[in-house]
């Protein structure tokens, strides 16, 4: 177990660099999965190996051993101040965990509360040569730039959000250019991209060697919605137009209050997301960097999967044998 609970909290380490050299060679869709998913497994198994750690103190007291029916001379023995440590990084944790989601929370309902007093609107298309499912779509009468898509409650993941976008915006746009945005964004609703925004937040509150993926992960989840964009009207051309101009305009006339978890088409690295745009799509070939990438990626977060459960049957076992001989 000793080995075991460790390798969670040491791997990570060396899985963020190798998920975002991964991300580097995958599509964008692809690329947002293994991110967020390297994301994911490797802080549940940081919240597992630190659980394990504090349990393993705490079953060593004399009044938890009593109340658990164990002989405390048959728990493996070491020092206390691992599980005093890991004790405490849980409780901040916990702490910190509850102040983002209590803040995302708020974010959220104060950005409905804004649209709600918008007015339904449309994105003017008729220049557009391809129709465009642009969904749910409010008007905020506010001469700043800015357009978002803003999800649905988070206790209700099946309710529907809605694009979000000023007049600024509209008036710094041409007709198959909003049309074009207004795809971006309903593209990162109908991917519900909010979530994994979410996940990778509280990630990064269980291990904050998880960080540098959140940078990486906004950009591919943008280069998603531009794809989706791009594909929904038929010109990458008028795509990439589009998201500069809605990046120019947001930088003269930016709102400071948008949520975190509202994805927006002028947000990110617009340059190279621009630049992608204007290059001819290529079908994805493998190479040898890129395979070597996926299986020292796969290895490490399996490993770190192993390592978490191994160290928790060891935790059982032990607890048994402590009873048995009780």
């Amino acid at each position: 177990m000793i080995v075991a609970v460790w390798a969670p909290l040491l791997l990570p380490f060396l899985a963020v660099p190798l998920a975002r050299r991964l991300a580097e060679a995958l599509s964008p869709r692809l690329a947002a999965w293994v991110l967020a998913g390297t994301a994911a497994t490797a802080a549940g198994a940081t919240a597992v190996s630190l659980g394990l750690l504090a349990a393993a103190g705490m079953l060593r007291l004399p009044i938890v051993a009593a109340l658990g029916h164990l002989a405390p001379h048959r728990l493996p023995g070491g020092p206390v101040y691992p599980a005093v440590a890991a004790a405490a990084l849980l409780v901040a944790a916990a702490a910190l965990l509850l102040r983002t989601g209590r803040r995302q929370v708020t974010d959220l309902r104060r950005a409905r509360s804004a649209a709600d007093a918008g007015r339904p609107g449309s994105a003017d298309r008729q220049d557009c040569t391809e129709p465009v499912h642009l969904g749910p779509l409010t008007v905020l009468d506010d001469d700043r730039a800015d357009a978002f898509a803003l999800p649905g409650p988070l206790a209700r993941p099946t309710e529907p959000g809605r694009v979000v976008v000023t007049t600024g915006m509209l008036r710094a746009l041409t007709g198959p250019e909003r049309a074009v945005l207004v795809a971006h964004e309903q593209a990162h609703l109908n991917a519900r991209h909010h979530l994994f925004l979410a996940a990778t937040e509280y990630a990064t509150v269980l291990h904050p060697a998880l960080r540098p993926l959140r940078a990486p992960l906004g950009y591919q989840l943008e280069r998603w919605a531009d794809e989706a964009a791009a594909q929904a009207t038929g010109d990458r051309t008028l795509t990439a137009r589009a998201v500069g101009r809605a990046a120019l305009a947001a930088a003269g006339a930016p709102r400071p209050h948008r949520p975190r978890l509202a994805p927006a088409a002028h947000s990110g690295p617009v340059p190279r997301r621009v630049a992608a745009l204007l290059t001819p799509p290529r079908p994805g070939r493998r190479t040898a960097g890129r395979t070597a990438a996926a299986l020292a990626l796969t290895a490490c977060l399996a490993l770190t999967a192993f390592a978490a459960a191994e160290a928790t049957a060891d935790l059982h076992d032990n607890v048994e044998a402590a009873q048995a001989h009780r």
